[in-house]
Formats: C-alpha cells, sequence, structure tokens
C-alpha cells in the first residue's frame, strides 16, 4: 500500500469505531509516536504486537465515536514512503451526547507496501475539553 492508502484505512478504521491498525496494515518493527500524548499515555510504541495491543485497548477504553475526519489535507514529500498529514477528527461524547472536534498532524512512513511509522502530534488540550465535558 502507498502512505495515501494507508492513511485512507486508518481514516476507515475510526470512522467504523475499531482500533486506527490490523495487523495487515503494520510492519512486524512498526514504530508509533505521541510526542504530546496526554499525562500517562506513552509517548513512543514499538512492535506489531504492542501496538495493535496498545490500538486495542486505547479504542475499547475511549468514550467517543468518531464521526468524521475532516479538513484532510496530505503533503508528499521527497521521500516516496513518507507523507505529512493535517486533518481534524469530529466526534461524539458516547456517555453526554456531546459533539467536539480536535485538529491533528500526523507523519506517516510506509516500507514495503506496510506502515513502518506513524508520528501524531495531537491538540492534547481540545481533546481534554471534549472528554471533559
Amino acid at each position: 500500500m502507498t502512505p495515501q492508502e494507508i492513511f485512507a484505512r486508518m481514516r476507515e478504521q475510526w470512522l467504523a469505531g475499531e482500533p486506527t491498525y490490523d495487523g495487515d496494515m503494520l510492519a512486524d518493527d512498526v514504530v508509533v509516536e505521541t510526542p504530546f500524548a496526554a499525562p500517562g499515555r506513552p509517548t513512543r510504541t514499538e512492535g506489531k504486537e504492542r501496538v495493535l495491543a496498545q490500538t486495542r485497548a486505547g479504542r475499547a477504553s475511549f468514550p467517543v465515536r468518531f464521526d468524521d475526519c475532516r479538513n484532510v489535507v496530505i503533503h508528499e514529500t521527497a521521500d516516496p514512503e513518507v507523507i505529512i498529514v493535517e486533518y481534524e477528527l469530529a466526534g461524539t461524547h458516547d456517555v453526554t451526547g456531546v459533539q467536539a472536534s480536535a485538529p491533528f498532524i500526523g507523519v506517516l512512513r510506509t516500507r514495503d507496501g506496510l506502515l513502518a511509522g506513524w508520528r501524531e502530534y495531537q491538540h492534547t488540550m481540545a481533546i481534554a475539553a471534549a472528554l471533559a465535558t
């Protein structure tokens, strides 16, 4: 898969209420980074099985249904295996019904058609505010 196809698949997973990744899209040595993760959340996870486990647990415990992934802008780089993606996730809190959105930037790296790296910069204050309502 191309980087654009992998991001499209991630987007489909979010909107279907599924964990971000499935096993057949990840390289065995995949690295997922969230440098500005909320306190207590990992900033780096390495390896396919650890990433899958963390993603499944995170999706199961996150009380938001994603309704839209919008304002998507994909920036191609000099490296055909790397893209930078700007996007906004909009969702509805499962308990309160409050709707909110937050912007993100992701750097996506592929190798041999698989996701090798994902570095996501989150607007943690917007996410925290949406969860607190």
